[in-house]
């Protein structure tokens, strides 16, 4: 579904992505994993478009998309939820999730169609529809940035940190709906500071460091790998035994 061929990326003469290759197969879950500053914001933000790649290619379902404008990428099927949620605070929930559909240029039926899967995926949102998005809690929040997303029903979702700054419980929940896209068929894309849960729900990992892929393999060689787990694994470690 994703190819993601040589992709050099950056910010003016700093370079953030050196010669990346990925591959997403639809119906996967892929997960990125690496220390702050390897690259994998920038990733995701290039492979939406929010970025230009200065070489490589980027195909999506078969379609080279890497000089595309990213509304029309998000029309072909692909939503981003950033990280820090960046929902409109001024908006309503259901305002929110509207401004999600639009990008789609999903009206009518399909946006009501919209609004039933994304309360059916998040009841909570349904309970806060007239709240201002600014007064939910960090989880609600996180719940409103994915179901805006959604609101375009992409066929790829990527997600950069959605358990960030969220209390176990919350995440856990967050988790639970990620399962049930991918087994409604959605593909996803998910940067994830939280290696281990990660590797837990995905089926595939890449680790990055200094812009550059430099493991990959199935989620259970990566949690059976020592030296990932000394580096990846050894704050949670920690942090458990305190």
């Amino acid at each position: 579904m994703l190819n993601v061929r040589g992709v050099t990326a950056g910010y003016g003469e700093i370079t953030a992505l050196t010669d990346v290759h990925l591959d997403v197969d639809q119906g996967e879950m892929v997960t990125l994993l690496g220390a702050n500053g390897a690259g994998k914001t920038t990733l995701l933000r290039t492979i939406s478009g929010l970025l230009q790649c200065s070489e490589g290619t980027i195909d999506f379902c078969g379609q080279p998309i890497h000089r595309m404008a990213a509304v029309k990428r998000a029309r072909l099927g692909i939503g981003h939820v950033p990280e820090g949620r960046q929902i409109f605070a001024p908006l309503t929930v259901r305002e929110n999730l509207e401004m999600g559909a639009v990008a789609a240029g999903r009206r009518g039926r399909a946006l009501k169609d919209s609004y039933e899967f994304v309360h059916d995926l998040f009841p909570r949102l349904a309970e806060r529809s007239r709240q201002l998005g600014g007064t939910l809690s960090g989880g609600e929040q996180q719940m409103l940035a994915v179901g805006r997303a959604m609101m375009a029903r992409p066929s790829l979702l990527m997600l950069d940190e959605p358990s960030l700054g969220l209390a176990p419980m919350v995440v856990e929940g967050i988790f639970d709906a990620l399962l049930r896209l991918r087994h409604e068929g959605v593909t996803i894309l998910l940067v994830e500071q939280n290696a281990e849960a990660a590797l837990n729900i995905a089926d595939r990992g890449y680790v990055m460091e200094l812009g550059r892929v430099v493991h990959a393999g199935s989620s259970q060689d990566l949690l059976a790998e020592d030296s990932l787990r000394d580096i990846y694994f050894r704050t949670e470690s920690a942090a458990k035994g305190q």
